[in-house]
C-alpha cells in the first residue's frame, strides 16, 4: 500500500507544485503542439521512478507518462470554459484511478473486499453517509416546502446549489464529530454557520426568512447528530 502513497505523492508534487500556470496556459492554448505538454509527463514519470527509487521499475515509469499524456489529452479535448471544473475533477480521478490500475499490474498486490464488505460496521456507515448526503437534503427540502412560497429568497444573490453543498458538508462534519466524539466542535460550527448568516438575516430584515433558515439549519443538525448518535449505538451492538 506504500507504494500507492508514494505514486500518489509523485502525481501531487508533478500536477500542484512542479506545474507552473504558464504551463497549464500554454497546454490549454497549444494543446499537444506545446513541448511543454509532453514535458508535464515526463516529469511524473521521472517522480514515480525517484520516489520508488528503484532502476527496475523503469517500465512503470514509463507506463505513468504515457497514460499521464493521455489522459490530459483527452481533457484537453472536451474541456470548455463552461465546464472546466467538472474536468478538473474528470482529470484528477482518472490519475488516481490509473495509478491504481498500474499499481495492480506491476505489483500484483492480493486485494479482497470480502472482509470489509461482510463487516456490519461498513453498511451501517455507507447508509448513514448516504443519507446524510443524498437522501436528507430532499426530506428537510420537503419538511419547508410549505414554508417556502411563503418567503422571499432572492437566487441571483446566491451561487447555483450552494445551499446544497453547505448543507451536505456541515451534515457531514457533524457526523463526523459525533463519531469522533467531538462535541465541541459541533458549537463552533454552529457559531461559524451564526456569524456569517447574522449578516445576511440583518441585512435582509425579514423575520419569515430568519425563521425559514433557522428552522432549516436545527434540522439539518438535528438529523446529523441524531444519525450520528445511532450510528455510535449500532457500531457498538
Amino acid at each position: 500500500m506504500i507504494v500507492v502513497v508514494k505514486l500518489i505523492l509523485a502525481h501531487l508534487i508533478g500536477d500542484f507544485v512542479l506545474q507552473p500556470t504558464s504551463w497549464v496556459e500554454k497546454k490549454e492554448k497549444n494543446g499537444i503542439k506545446s513541448l511543454t505538454f509532453y514535458l508535464h509527463g515526463l516529469i511524473h514519470g521521472v517522480l514515480a521512478w525517484l520516489v520508488l527509487w528503484n532502476f527496475r521499475y523503469w517500465p512503470l515509469a514509463l507506463a505513468v507518462t504515457i497514460v499521464h499524456i493521455g489522459i490530459d489529452i483527452t481533457k484537453l479535448y472536451f474541456q470548455k470554459k463552461n465546464n472546466k471544473t467538472r474536468w478538473f475533477i474528470i482529470d484528477q480521478g482518472l490519475h488516481v484511478l490509473s495509478i491504481l490500475v498500474l499499481w495492480y499490474i506491476f505489483f500484483t498486490p492480493q486485494i479482497s473486499l470480502k472482509p470489509s464488505l461482510d463487516n456490519p460496521d461498513f453498511w451501517i456507515y455507507l447508509t448513514a453517509i448516504l443519507f446524510l448526503t443524498l437522501v436528507c437534503g430532499i426530506v428537510i427540502q420537503v419538511f419547508l416546502a410549505n414554508w417556502t412560497e411563503n418567503i422571499d429568497i432572492d437566487k441571483e444573490k446566491s451561487l447555483p446549489n450552494a445551499g446544497r453543498y453547505i448543507g451536505i458538508l456541515e451534515r457531514l462534519l457533524v457526523f463526523i464529530f459525533v463519531v469522533l466524539g467531538r462535541w465541541e466542535a459541533i458549537g463552533f460550527l454552529i457559531a461559524a454557520k451564526s456569524v456569517f448568516r447574522f449578516g445576511d438575516l440583518k441585512d435582509s430584515r425579514n423575520r419569515k426568512l430568519t425563521e425559514y433558515i433557522l428552522i432549516g439549519t436545527l434540522l439539518s443538525f438535528g438529523i446529523a447528530i441524531v444519525t450520528g448518535i445511532l450510528v455510535l449505538y449500532l457500531t457498538s451492538l
